[in-house]
């Protein structure tokens, strides 16, 4: 059953958002446990996991590759779809790079 766009543009913005927080919190255990500054860690992996983030919520490259060659042979409605679902999880990732630095005082961008 396919999902509305609505529902995948939401869903797209809370993955991206939800990477870049989960990560990053969780790799600074993993950096607090080591010895190293959790603050400093989370900084360093939020920025790492930018990329990873939009990745992930649009749902892998190579679905929106092939999303973008079908849609040249057919509407460019769904070319505008798949670019609003790709700026929908940079907002999430901007979004969670925000979180970010507000929790840790510190600019992450």
């Amino acid at each position: 059953m396919e999902e509305s766009f609505f529902s995948s543009f939401i869903q797209c913005f809370f993955i991206a958002f939800g990477v870049i927080v989960g990560g990053s919190i969780i790799g600074s255990v993993g950096a607090f446990a080591t010895g190293e500054p959790p603050f400093h860690a989370i900084s360093h992996i939020a920025k790492k996991l930018r990329i990873w983030a939009i990745v992930s919520a649009i749902g892998g490259t190579f679905d929106a590759i092939s999303n973008f060659e079908k849609a040249l042979d057919g509407s460019s409605l769904d070319i505008f779809k798949q670019i609003l679902l790709i700026v929908s999880a940079m907002g999430g990732v901007k979004s969670g790079m925000l979180i970010m630095s507000w929790f840790i005082q510190e600019d992450v961008s």
